[in-house]
């Protein structure tokens, strides 16, 4: 059995962590000349000590699960969302209910000690709740996704964020925060009133979504099904379903080169790309031009445009749109049927 490097102590804003098996390599491709749990945990001291934003912004208070890769990204990948009994003084936990109305004890993150501590257990993605502990049933948060299908890629999720889903937040008045998803996708966030439930904030969600789809079809499908999305960017509506989560901002990801899920601004996001980001460039880029979105919290917006818009759609004949299958079925939701297997549909087709 090879021999384990001896644990350090890290100090992190004046809490001690320790950190076991340092010399571990977490990402093979860059070996211990950069992908080690010592880089991936001084990488998370970095962004969660930093002044003005960083990961602290993006997970202050907000219950977080934990994708956790114990024998780096090549072995087992652990989704944790229950934080474990065992754990340090400075750890705090929130309660959180899931969609099958069972609770959970998620990692409450409160000092950037409980980032690090999270390294230390081979967490790679951090993946917030779009809500504060103080309210775990309202979100703050409306997350816009935007997934490139087989034939497209960043570039084309780019292109609809500046061209399509930028001048549309303008129209509503709100203010839209975009990063880097870390791999080929974009994502914007916009800071909301926290007085809408998750069923509420999904339907704005959807009803930005079909806007955006309106306005440009061959680029963007609302579809839920894989088989009718074609080479166009998916604007992921259940992404604001309750317990439904995304790498948030400094999370880096399962990629060989370790990226960083980065804020940019939108002037950046027309150049920039995601392979700019990892664990060895964010921390500098952060320093020289600080964070990007470290004013979200300053205005928090209302729903009540995308609200209006989605019962304009109702109005017209667009009902809901299927959950994801792990879900109870939700009043007012079509068959969660794939079109190709829909029995009714194919009779109906047969008929015309």
């Amino acid at each position: 059995m090879a021999n384990r490097s001896p644990a350090l102590e890290l100090d992190v804003d004046g809490v001690a962590v320790r950190l076991s098996s340092p010399d571990k390599v977490m990402f093979p491709q860059l070996g211990a000349d950069g992908g080690t749990k010592r880089h991936l945990a001084e990488y998370y001291r970095t962004v969660a000590m930093f002044d003005a934003g960083g990961i602290m912004t993006a997970l202050s208070q907000r219950p977080t699960h934990l994708q956790r890769f114990p024998d780096g990204i090549e072995g087992e990948e652990v989704y944790q969302k229950r934080i474990p009994a065992k754990r340090p003084d400075h750890i705090g936990t929130c309660t959180v209910t899931n969609p099958n109305g069972r609770t959970a004890d998620a990692l409450l993150v409160r000092h950037p000690a409980d980032v690090v501590w999270a390294a230390q257990m081979g967490n790679v993605t951090f993946h917030p709740w779009p809500v504060r502990c103080a309210d775990t049933d309202r979100p703050d948060e409306l997350r816009i996704d935007l997934d490139p299908q087989p034939g497209t890629g960043f570039a084309e999720a780019r292109a609809v964020a500046l061209d399509l889903l930028a001048p549309l937040l303008d129209e509503l008045g709100l203010v839209g925060y975009p990063k880097t998803s870390g791999g080929r996708g974009v994502h914007v966030y916009v800071r909301i009133e926290p007085r809408w439930d998750f069923i509420d904030v999904r339907h704005a969600a959807i009803a930005l979504a079909r806007e955006i789809e309106r306005r440009d079809p061959s680029r963007v499908t609302t579809a839920w099904w894989k088989e009718e999305r074609g080479a166009r960017i998916f604007v992921d509506f259940n992404q604001t379903a309750r317990d439904k989560t995304v790498a948030s901002a400094y999370s880096v990801r399962k990629t060989p080169r370790a990226t960083v899920s980065t804020p940019v601004t939108w002037a950046e996001l027309a150049e920039v790309e995601p392979d700019d980001f990892t664990i060895a460039t964010v921390p500098d880029l952060l320093a020289r031009r600080g964070d990007p979105s470290a004013g979200i919290d300053a205005v928090a917006h209302s729903l009540d445009g995308l609200l209006e818009m989605s019962a304009r759609d109702t109005a017209n004949g667009l009902g809901d749109l299927p959950y994801p299958p792990q879900y109870p079925k939700m009043p007012g939701e079509p068959k969660r049927v794939q079109p190709s297997r829909d029995r009714d549909r194919t009779r109906g087709n047969q008929s015309d």
